[in-house]
């Protein structure tokens, strides 16, 4: 699993950069990382490889957030596939609600144990 062939692919869509950095640094161990920070940002990146999971904040830059950009990703034929895991500071029971709502196949607060976001990671990729 350490080669860059076999590793699973995680999208990463945060626009807080200190947090985008630590995910980069602690995922690149078990994954390929993608990174963007909007909607327009994250359809480049699948334009040119589907990843295997998207790893996604509700706070985006750009003209949607992340739970309108996951509606859209669902309804999509191409992208309608691939989990996503809404990863966000907003922890209110209403947000976890309109993320699964919106088609987020799990619902991660922030802070969190980075080892159980590894293994939640995991447990989607390799079910």
């Amino acid at each position: 699993m350490n080669d860059g062939q076999t590793k699973k692919k995680v999208l990463i869509v945060e626009d807080d950069e200190e947090n985008q950095k630590f995910l980069q640094y602690f995922l690149r161990k078990y994954f390929r990382v993608e990174m963007c920070d909007s909607a327009e940002g994250c359809y480049q990146l699948l334009d040119k490889e589907i990843a295997d999971l998207i790893l996604m904040d509700i706070s985006i830059k750009g003209s949607k957030n992340g739970l309108e950009l996951t509606k859209e990703l669902k309804n999509s034929i191409s992208y309608s596939k691939i989990p996503i895991v809404c990863y966000t500071a907003h922890a209110y029971n209403d947000d976890r609600n309109n993320a699964l709502e919106a088609g987020c196949d799990m619902f991660i607060s922030k802070p969190t144990d980075y080892y159980v976001l590894l293994n939640t990671l995991q447990k989607l990729l390799y079910k």
